[in-house]
């Protein structure tokens, strides 16, 4: 009985990216192939037929001679080796030539080994959650080798986790973004998919702009504020709840600011406003002024002297008590 010539001194028993490679084991000969490629099996019996070769998958006679009994399509002779083109993990098993000589019969086996790629067959889709709450990821995957599955966060400098479940214990909004599952076997490149965590938290107010403008002059006050969802905005003024277009103010909110414009400037105006941000999770406000710069030591006398003295008054009249 002849020897399959094997690559290398050492080889091993892994394909990469559609490369077959042969190897012994406990004295059988096997022959490891990617799924989707194609195997050559070759009957290596000294002094053989073509004509008396019999080739077999266990029980099932594929091959007498040149005659071909298997129905599949996949299958073809190449002189002495036996052709699967396509192959799946199905047609993983023991494959056997077998020939007679002289009343005697000589075997050869060649056990055939598919490795599949990893695959990834179950994630958790996009989950939102709140801040303070825990969440758990799955990830499944499937393949020959078995898959070693791992966890990364994209965000910033993230982290890894290896494993199929993810536990996160008591998220906040900083842990929110996207993780990535990653599946591996070596058999081919990674599988990979990512789920998005979104964490909802109540408005936080994290700027504020006052202003210092003459009478006539234009004016802005701003208020910015960070949640999810992103947070509504209302501007309240003594209590009362300003309207964008009346007593001469314009509001302009975005997903994270809102801004109350004055055109024009009165003495009317100037005061302590109120904004409110505020979502389905809670609210959040914060004091802002509209002042003249003569409230700020840079009075001048006459009329200008006069509207000034006239805002410190209303300033202290609208000042909250501590």
């Amino acid at each position: 009985m002849g020897r399959i010539p094997l690559p290398g001194p050492n080889p091993s028993p892994f394909c990469l990216l559609g490369l077959l490679v042969q190897s012994r084991h406990f004295g059988t000969r096997e022959y490891t192939v990617c799924q989707g490629d194609n195997a050559t099996l070759t009957c290596n019996i000294e002094e053989r037929d073509n004509r008396d070769v019999l080739w077999l998958n266990r029980s099932q006679i594929l091959f007498v001679g040149n005659q071909k009994r298997s129905t599949d399509p996949r299958l073809s002779l190449d002189k002495y080796s036996f052709v699967i083109t396509h192959v799946d993990i199905y047609d993983e098993g023991p494959y056997t030539c077998s020939i007679s000589q002289q009343g005697t019969q000589h075997t050869f086996q060649i056990y055939l080994l598919v490795h599949v790629p990893a695959h990834i067959v179950n994630i958790t889709p996009s989950v939102t959650v709140k801040e303070g709450s825990d969440i758990t990821l799955l990830c499944l995957a499937e393949g020959k080798p078995e898959p070693t599955v791992t966890w990364q966060q994209l965000k910033g400098k993230g982290f890894t986790s290896e494993g199929d479940y993810l536990d996160i214990r008591k998220i906040n909004r900083e842990q929110a973004g996207e993780y990535k599952c990653i599946a591996a076997n070596g058999v081919s490149a990674p599988d990979s998919k990512c789920v998005l965590v979104t964490v909802n938290y109540p408005p936080t107010i994290t700027d504020v702009k006052n202003s210092q403008p003459w009478i006539g002059k234009v004016a802005e006050l701003r208020c910015e504020a960070m949640a999810v969802p992103p947070a509504q905005f209302a501007w309240f003024k003594d209590a009362k709840q300003l309207i964008s277009g009346l007593e001469g103010v314009q509001i302009q909110n975005g997903s994270t600011r809102s801004s109350l414009f004055f055109a024009s400037v009165s003495a009317q105006h100037y005061g302590n406003y109120t904004c409110l941000a505020f979502n389905k999770l809670g609210a959040s406000n914060t004091n802002l002024w509209l002042i003249s710069e003569l409230c700020w030591g840079r009075g001048r006398g006459g009329l200008s002297g006069l509207l000034g003295a006239q805002a410190v008054l209303g300033l202290y009249r609208l000042k909250p008590e501590p």
